[in-house]
Order: C-alpha cells, then structure tokens, then sequence
C-alpha cells in the first residue's frame, strides 16, 4: 500500500490541534496539486493518500481507532470507485460518521443527488490551485471550529460562490 505523508501549517506558535486529512485519488497529478493547496493553509495538518477504492477501504480498516478528521474521495478510481467506497463506509458503523467530501473533475446532477443520498457531506470540483486552497481552507476551519455539518443539498457542492 502507498500512502504519502506530509505535515503543513508551518512553525508558527500555535494551541490548534492538527487535522488528519485523507485523500483518495488514483492520479498523481491530482495528488500532488492537493499538496500543494493544502501547504498554502496556516491551519496544521497530517496529509495522507492512497490511490484507489481497494486500498482506501483497507486503510480504513486498519485504523478504526484513528480516522482521519476528513476524508476526500476522488469519484473516479480503479478497483472500487468513490461512490462505492461511500457506500460501503457509511454501512460501517465505526467509519459511517467520518466527514466524506466527494472530489471529482465533472458533476452531474444526478450523480450529485445520489453521492448527497448515500450520505456524502459535501462535492468539491477539482479545480484551479486558488479555488482549491479556498475550498480547502474553509472545510479545514469549520472542522477547526467545530462547525463541520452536513448542510441542505442546496448547498452540498463547495465553490468560491458559496463562500
């Protein structure tokens, strides 16, 4: 299994507790544009991937006692998609309230009904590095303030305009 780490937020002083950030992508490139809008957030962070449905749930399995504070889950990957992976992890008692922000480069409405359905908190658009990092920023603050909840499907897809 291949999972990539990294620590962000800087060195600055801080009291904030560090957020476990979990994301499932199949496409390096992908990956590694995430990294790199997760290390412009000051909000400290542990990073972790792995790269397909199969290897995601493993993980998950593994450690129960330790779930990541938020989960992103690329739609499109081999061996079990994203939406099978939330289907499966939200039948699980022990993974079914971890936060699951679907990931994906295109949306359809109706994907999105069912993704919303199926229990998934939020849809990010894979986009442009700024929008990423806001996006970013934002769900990393509500986790931060305790203010992370599962909003009305009006508002389930995250954008610069939702802000």
């Amino acid at each position: 299994m291949e999972i990539w780490a990294m620590r962000s937020g800087g060195t600055h002083k801080s009291l904030q507790a560090t957020i476990s950030v979990l994301l499932a992508d199949d496409d390096r490139d992908d990956c590694f544009f995430f990294k790199n809008a997760l290390g412009k957030i000051i909000i400290p962070t542990v990073f972790n991937v792995v790269e397909d449905g199969e290897r995601l749930m493993k993980y998950l399995s593994a450690n129960t006692n330790d779930l990541p504070d938020v989960l992103f889950l690329d739609f499109n990957m081999p061996r079990k998609n994203g939406a099978e992976c939330l289907r499966e992890i939200k039948k699980n008692p022990k993974l079914a309230g971890m936060p699951i922000i679907m990931y994906s480069t295109s949306l359809h409405e109706a994907i999105a009904d069912d993704l919303y359905e199926e229990g998934a908190h939020y849809f990010a658009r894979k986009s442009g590095l700024t929008e990423l990092t806001n996006v970013l920023s934002r769900v990393l603050t509500m986790i931060q303030e305790n203010e992370f909840e599962r909003p009305p499907r009006n508002k389930f897809v995250l954008s610069l305009e939702a802000q």
